[in-house]
């Protein structure tokens, strides 16, 4: 026994050492962490007080300045103010490896199911309401209190996200910290830091509180709201959900980012671009082996001329589902061996970058077939300045907040609340797109006009010259519920994506039926003019994406093929004599999509991607050279 309690720091330290290290807590605080986390010890009542502050009510009621000055108050309106205080008669020493403290978390979530909680869970709603200064009374949930507090909680979230998992358990989760931790005041200059840590004993996070320097009895306890950051305007912008300012002299244009943007994102990504090689040649007749880990492939591909090998050294073609890495490998070893993807293909398929190389196509902030588009990371200022613009304007300011790189409208949220999206930043990397708030719509006869969107299934078989094809057949997708302006966290009326959700209803409609439906209800606008107008966009985007070398644009490596999905939506626009048109909108483009649809409906699927991809034979496919 006394072997196994010997052994438990040192257990600790090995799981927990490298989120303490990154959050910068000091290792002569572990000991005493590890102590008081095993005996559930908070003991920050010992040493803190809450302390209430009454704001001091000015005489002139009317006075339009006093009740600006009172909303720019961290508790706005005539709530007082609390601030947390060192109560202890000693004080506190930062060199005291005890001088650590637990906070617990009085809400943790994830933001899709915060107003079902709010609405279910006994007494959530009224400690929130209290904690917040909503006004609250009575004992059944109401939509205004609940509004409120989904309002106000962006000044209290704070943010942690596992490391390992799946793609949904990777989500971030937002807590809010109990009373004590919600008291706590920022300052530019804090007393404390704060860090949340996952105790991977009990499965539970905490928020761990520590002193930056001695205090003595009395000295205000406060953190840094914006740790971390020592650029003066990015922190004025991370503090307007307390402190409101006017940042309308940022310029909000968004130019193309530098060549050393792309060359940093090849690095991080770790590819190794391809050396020149001669287009490989290959007899009429040929039988190519193909090597795949993708069971969709394995399952549907039955054209003659190609065979599966379970040896991937003795392949013709390489069909991964994972990202490839090593070209210059592949290229300097085995240059006839064709795969299905290209290098530096992520400029498409990851937000933040399609934004960017759009940015080569008409306007320098975007063309018209991309909804306006900020790198929350890098155009964090000229977002904040361009969403101020358009409310002092009195445009719609509704916005859709996506991580870079998850699919599935995993982490995806819409919102007019710019509180909400600045601290969705601190999360993970997102970028920030307007919302399209006037959508052409579909009539469900069950339901009624709904959003939709649409996906083609593209295919690159070369950067210089440019050949792009796109698979005849498309897909739609459907919202569930009547779409209007409200209720942004209603999944199913918001969202397209239904079939990953348990328990949702999937509505499924073949293009053919789709077009038919489609004329019927808009007969002013033919199908055929539309498509005409989304292949135009498409040729577009690839121009973009191929008018520069790599890594500023996809590689032109004569041995590299793709499919791509791609999302769009249809969205009402009006031409300058008035007359209303259907202005294609890409939402995103996937590498390696899901096509378990395209082969249930249409068992030739692989058989024509091969062809086209590979043989350059398209007769007989279901496809069309777009360029």
């Amino acid at each position: 026994m006394a072997g196994e309690r010997a052994a438990e720091p040192g257990a600790f330290a090995a799981l927990h050492c490298p989120a303490l290290r990154a959050s910068g807590v000091p290792a002569r605080y572990w000991d005493s962490l590890r102590r008081k986390l095993e005996g559930e010890v908070f003991d920050a009542g010992e040493f803190f007080g809450i302390m209430q502050v009454e704001e001091v009510e000015e005489e002139e009621e009317g006075d339009e300045e006093v009740e600006e000055e009172l909303k720019k108050k961290p508790n706005p309106g005539n709530e007082p103010c609390f601030k947390v205080i060192v109560t202890h008669e000693n004080g506190l020493q930062a060199s005291d490896p005890n001088s650590i403290f637990l906070i617990d978390h009085a809400w943790t979530y994830h933001v899709e199911h915060a107003r079902q909680q709010l609405l279910q869970v006994p007494g959530l709603l009224h400690r929130m309401a209290n904690l917040m200064g909503v006004d609250f009374h009575g004992e059944v949930p109401d939509e205004g209190s609940i509004e409120q507090v989904l309002q106000e909680m962006w000044k209290y979230n704070q943010t942690y996200q596992l490391s390992q998992g799946t793609a949904e358990e990777k989500v971030p989760v937002w807590y809010i910290m109990d009373e004590f931790g919600s008291r706590i005041q920022h300052s530019d200059e804090p007393t404390f830091a704060t860090a949340p840590l996952f105790y991977m004993s009990q499965q539970i996070a905490y928020t761990v509180l520590w002193p930056l320097r001695d205090l003595e009895t009395g000295d205000e306890v406060t953190r840094d709201y914006a740790y971390g950051e020592t650029d003066c305007l990015i922190r004025k912008c991370m503090l307007l959900p307390w402190a409101p300012a006017e940042v309308l002299d940022v310029n909000y244009s968004t130019p193309e980012p530098s060549e050393d943007h792309y060359q940093a994102i090849l690095n991080e990504n770790k590819e190794k671009l391809p050396v020149a090689i001669s287009p490989p040649v290959y007899d009429k007749n040929k039988i190519f082996k193909v090597y795949t880990d993708i069971q969709q492939v394995l399952n549907n591909l039955k054209h003659p001329r190609f065979v599966f090998t379970d040896d991937e050294r003795d392949a013709d073609i390489l069909y991964n589902f994972s990202h490839f890495k090593d070209y210059r490998s592949l290229s300097e070893e085995r240059p006839h061996v064709m795969l299905n993807q290209f290098p530096c293909e992520n400029l498409l398929t990851v937000k933040d970058c399609l934004a960017s190389i759009s940015r080569r196509v008409g306007r320098p902030d975007g063309p018209r077939w991309l909804p306006r588009t900020f790198n929350l990371h890098t155009e964090f200022p000229q977002f904040i300045s361009y969403f101020q613009q358009r409310e002092r304007r009195g445009e719609d300011n509704h916005w859709i907040c996506k991580p870079w790189n998850l699919a599935r409208s995993l982490d995806t949220h819409i919102t007019n609340n710019l509180n909400n999206i600045i601290r969705h930043r601190e999360s993970s990397p997102k970028v920030v797109s307007k919302y399209i708030e006037n959508p052409v719509l579909f009539q469900r006869e069950d339901v009624g006009m709904v959003k939709f969107d649409i996906r083609y299934v593209v295919l690159l078989r070369s950067v210089n010259p440019l050949k792009l094809y796109v698979y005849d057949v498309f897909w739609l997708r459907f919202s569930n519920r009547a779409f209007s302006l409200d209720e942004l966290d209603d999944y199913e009326k918001h969202f397209t994506v239904m079939n990953y959700a348990p328990g949702v209803t999937l509505k499924q409609v073949h293009c053919d039926e789709f077009i038919l439906l489609f004329e019927k209800q808009y007969p002013e606008y033919s199908w055929t003019t539309v498509q005409v107008d989304i292949f135009k966009v498409f040729a577009e985007l690839f121009q973009a994406a191929s008018a520069k070398p790599a890594p500023f644009g996809i590689c032109d490596y004569t041995s590299s093929r793709a499919v791509y999905a791609i999302d769009l939506m249809l969205k009402w626009d009006t031409t300058r004599d008035g007359k209303s048109i259907m202005l294609p909108q890409i939402l995103e483009v996937n590498f390696n999509p899901d096509c378990d649809r395209a082969c249930k409906y249409h068992p030739t699927f692989f058989n024509d991607v091969f062809s086209t991809l590979f043989l350059d034979e398209t007769d007989n496919c279901q496809v069309t050279c777009i360029v």
